[in-house]
């Protein structure tokens, strides 16, 4: 049986419930259109994060890696088209969990510019607004660790001619933080909810080997 891999980061910066950890966990064993999901922690560290995803590839062999992460303020499962060759985390000031920032330092250095995700994103969109969960696609996976992640991951891919699609996934927060003084107002999405819409894209994802050649409305900029 065909395996995929799903990563999610844990609590870290201003996020003390990570709803990608949770959605990784909760996905974790289930069969989607005949293929096992495991998934894993990504560590909340920098290049740790790439080793850890890097060596779960090696164990599980996987055919595609969907990667998981909190985007505060976004209210739709958004799925990432680019990742960069970029780590700055003081614009946004914040570190990782061992309080190592990052200003301008490239992920992979020499690394081309930018990866473009192999997954098929506009068939993920659309079959995720179909069954009712709101979905788009982003060009902007920001400069922090979820843009690192992806990028070393596909670097990682590319590099060693690997027959692995890969693709991120950002998730509003969760309710419980939304609901803190700290973040009220924030939009957020239950748990519940949020796996709910990953396991659509993901069996659309292993449903659509090449993505599908039609026009995806879109609201979402950044």
């Amino acid at each position: 049986m065909d395996t995929i891999l799903v990563t999610g980061f844990g609590p870290y910066g201003n996020t003390p419930v990570n709803p990608a950890n949770q959605s990784a966990e909760a996905l974790d064993g289930q069969i989607i259109a005949g293929v096992r999901v495991v998934g894993v922690e990504a560590p909340s560290y920098w290049f740790k994060c790439i080793d850890t995803v890097v060596s779960a590839i090696e164990k599980h062999n996987p055919v595609m890696v969907i990667m998981l992460g909190e985007f505060g303020g976004r209210a739709m499962l958004t799925i990432e088209r680019i990742a960069q060759n970029i780590n700055d985390s003081t614009r946004y000031g914040l570190h990782d969990n061992d309080g190592l920032t990052q200003q301008g330092e490239p992920v992979v250095p020499g690394g081309p510019a930018a990866y473009y995700a192999t997954l098929p994103l506009r068939a993920m969109v659309l079959a995720m607004r179909k069954a009712g969960f709101p979905a788009d696609i982003s060009d902007a996976a920001g400069t922090l660790m979820c843009n690192h992640l992806m990028y070393g991951v596909i670097h990682h891919v590319e590099s060693n001619k690997l027959p692995i699609r890969a693709g991120w996934i950002h998730l509003p927060a969760l309710p419980e933080v939304a609901a803190t003084d700290a973040f009220l107002g924030s939009p957020s999405m239950s748990l519940d909810t949020t796996v709910g819409g990953l396991k659509v894209a993901i069996q659309a994802a292993i449903e659509h080997k090449l993505d599908v050649d039609m026009p995806v409305r879109s609201c979402w900029q950044i």
